[in-house]
């Protein structure tokens, strides 16, 4: 298992390990020291629990634990001393302050000056080499790396401190979806030479698999044992599952902190950065592909750069990326614009050779660029059966707009084509909520959804007004107890394909005091419109502020496959960037979706409201439909189960909405 972890991490860009709260089995050493992972080695020492006497009687400060704390220290040092992946000594984790502390690092520091000392939970430093802080926010590791942070009221202790590197010893809580805002950390990290990174908390989810009362297997955590205290699912914090299968935010972590950048720059080029700190890029092998719509039309390899750890360059690339031409006939796809289809250039840097940690091909990196729209005119998309509605008609006691069938008196899309529509599109504001909209040490936004009601909404139609050319439907959504409305206008019209299209104007009545869940509609399908193919952001799931380990291309699962399973049951799944969506049933029946903007999809076979209520992932079950997300806009993720909420720039804040979506059925 030890093994199975270096791997996956060395897979996934991973290039040091803080072994909290304790030293580790020493064969992991030894893994670390093969395998090439820099290792911050933890004393066996916590003392947490006294916070909450507000740290009366705490050992760290108690002359008569200081023998015990000191031989704790002196134990770590003299059996890890001899491993080379060991850069620096950690006096231990979350014990207050104290003189005991002062004395392990006097201790250690005697025995081993090669190397620093850590310790987290005095901000003075007094005692230690480097300054490390816990879930610092963003706004404030901006101001340490540029040592602007609010001084120490001791002059010396803040010159002395001001002029230590600074370590994240914990950041971004990876707990369920998420975490949110690693980008904007990394680059918080390379814009100062005083920023060594940060370590996530932390690698695993903690369960232990367990038969529940209705004998399904599920992962078991706080709470499930009957005892008394617990953190419930607090445990359940890792970029792995307990089985050990990666989560979506280990591909997140892997693409921001890769060695190897490839990144659009200002003049419409790649730029080739080598974040490497010792080694050049001659081992690597750099593929590039051009796809139109998805489709690779063209595909190469690059020379490998000759470029120094640290450097930088523009990529060169072959002539015919970015030659304008029109699309190679047969592409079946359908445009994202009128009569055109997107170009993108992706570059991929993997492995050329077999290491000790991965096999030749293994992904180090990807870039993309987007190139020149592609005109259409040369090549159809795939073509689709006429409708011979282009103006609302009567369908015996319903009306009919382009593939679709509505009911006359409610405004309620009925069928499309072959397709029965069990839940007409209609506003959707709700998600269930993660565990970090629940911040339980962070900043909860959970509880304020509740309490406008966001959770409990209810949809009064007001009126249906028949056009010459569309159908209209005015509603208004609310929560009982509460002034906060939302006036919404469905306005239905066929589409030039022969489907249907649905614009969707949203207004919010009275005060909202914090961002929105999602903004976007809920339409509910027959359950056999499983297979789905999009071409957007992919495979995996991504949000406003997740996703990095995601690129833009044509991808296909079943909705099965869509779902991520978090011990604690969550929204999930999304995908983000969207064109164009197609839903199928493995015969003559299709639905495809799509929207004059990019646009996010989650497809389901249980509801909202079923996701919200579970507590394990067992005991979702299938509702006998698909439930399918199309939304505008979602709130961000961040990383408030133990850390900073979401980012301003990553919030769903209130206003006027508009946006379109269009329905053609093609069986």
């Amino acid at each position: 298992e030890m093994l199975d972890d270096i791997l996956l991490m060395k897979r996934a860009n991973i290039n040091a390990v803080r072994t909290s709260h304790y030293p580790p089995h020493p064969r992991f050493l030894e893994l670390c020291d093969e395998f090439g992972l820099w290792v911050m080695d933890e004393c066996d020492l916590e003392t947490h629990g006294f916070f909450f006497v507000d740290w009366r009687n705490n050992p760290s400060d108690d002359p008569r634990w200081q023998d015990a704390m000191v031989d704790r220290m002196r134990r770590t040092v003299e059996r890890d001393k001899n491993h080379p992946s060991i850069i620096m000594w950690s006096l231990g984790n979350e014990s207050g302050t104290g003189q005991n502390l002062a004395a392990m690092a006097a201790w250690t520091r005697d025995r081993d000056p090669s190397r620093p000392i850590h310790y987290e939970h005095d901000w003075s430093c007094p005692d230690v080499d480097v300054y490390s802080r816990m879930y610092a926010t963003h706004a404030e590791v901006a101001l340490i790396a540029t040592r602007d942070e609010e001084p120490l009221d001791d002059p010396a202790l803040d010159e002395h401190r001001r002029g230590l590197p600074f370590v994240q010893c914990e950041y971004a809580h990876a707990m369920g979806n998420g975490p949110g805002g690693l980008l904007e950390y990394q680059q918080l990290f390379e814009s100062s030479d005083r920023c060594i990174g940060g370590f996530v908390w932390e690698w695993i989810d903690h369960g232990l698999r367990q038969t529940d009362a209705a004998g399904r297997q599920r992962w078991a955590y706080g709470g499930d044992f009957d005892e008394p205290l617990h953190d419930g699912n607090f445990v359940a914090d890792g970029l792995i599952f307990p089985d050990r299968t990666p989560s979506p935010g280990l591909a997140d972590f892997a693409a921001v902190i890769s060695p190897v950048l490839i990144s659009a720059d200002s003049s419409g080029g790649l730029t080739l950065t080598n974040r490497y700190d010792f080694a050049d890029l001659s081992q690597l092998r750099f593929d590039w592909t051009v796809e139109e719509g998805g489709v690779q039309v063209a595909a190469g390899v690059l020379e490998t750069p000759k470029l120094a750890a640290r450097g930088s360059m523009r990529l060169e690339l072959p002539s015919l990326v970015t030659e304008d031409r029109p699309a190679r006939a047969g592409v079946d796809q359908p445009a994202t614009q009128a009569g055109r289809v997107e170009r993108w250039l992706s570059v991929r840097c993997t492995l050329a050779i077999d290491t000790a940690w991965a096999p030749a091909g293994h992904v180090i990196s990807r870039g993309q660029l987007q190139l020149a729209h592609t005109d259409l005119r040369m090549a159809p998309s795939a073509p689709q059966r006429p409708f011979p509605n282009s103006v609302p008609s009567p369908a015996g006691p319903d009306l009919a707009i382009g593939n679709g069938v509505f009911d006359v008196r409610t405004g309620r899309l009925l069928r499309l084509g072959d397709v029965e529509v069990l839940l007409s599109p209609r506003l959707d504001l709700w998600r269930a909520p993660t565990d970090n909209d629940r911040g339980a040490h962070g900043d909860p936004v959970e509880p304020v959804w509740r309490k406008l009601g966001l959770d409990r909404l209810r949809h009064r139609t007001v009126a249906v007004e028949r056009g010459d050319n569309t159908l209209t439907v005015h509603s208004t959504v609310a929560a009982a107890a509460n002034d906060l409305r939302f006036e919404v206008v469905y306005a239905w019209s066929a589409s030039a394909s022969g489907g249907v299209s649905l614009q969707i104007s949203l207004d919010t009545k009275g005060e909202l005091p914090a961002p929105l869940p999602r903004v976007g509609v809920r339409l509910q399908l027959p359950r056999d419109l499983d297979r789905v193919t999009w071409f957007g952001s992919g495979p995996q799931e991504s949000y406003p502020d997740t996703g990095y380990g995601a690129w833009i291309s044509r991808f296909s699962a079943g909705v099965d496959e869509l779902q991520t399973p978090y011990v604690f049951p969550q929204e999930n799944g999304s995908r983000a960037d969207v064109r164009w969506l197609r839903l199928a049933d493995g015969s003559a029946r299709e639905l495809l979706i799509s929207s004059g903007t990019e646009f996010s999809f989650a497809a389901r076979r249980w509801s909202t409201e079923q996701l919200d209520v579970a507590r394990h992932d067992a005991e979702l079950s299938d509702e006998g439909s698909l439930f399918v997300n199309l939304d505008a806009a979602l709130q961000g993720i961040g990383t408030a189960s133990c850390g900073p909420g979401v980012l301003p720039q990553y919030q769903l804040l209130t206003a006027p909405a508009s946006f379109s979506f269009t329905f053609d059925a093609l069986g």
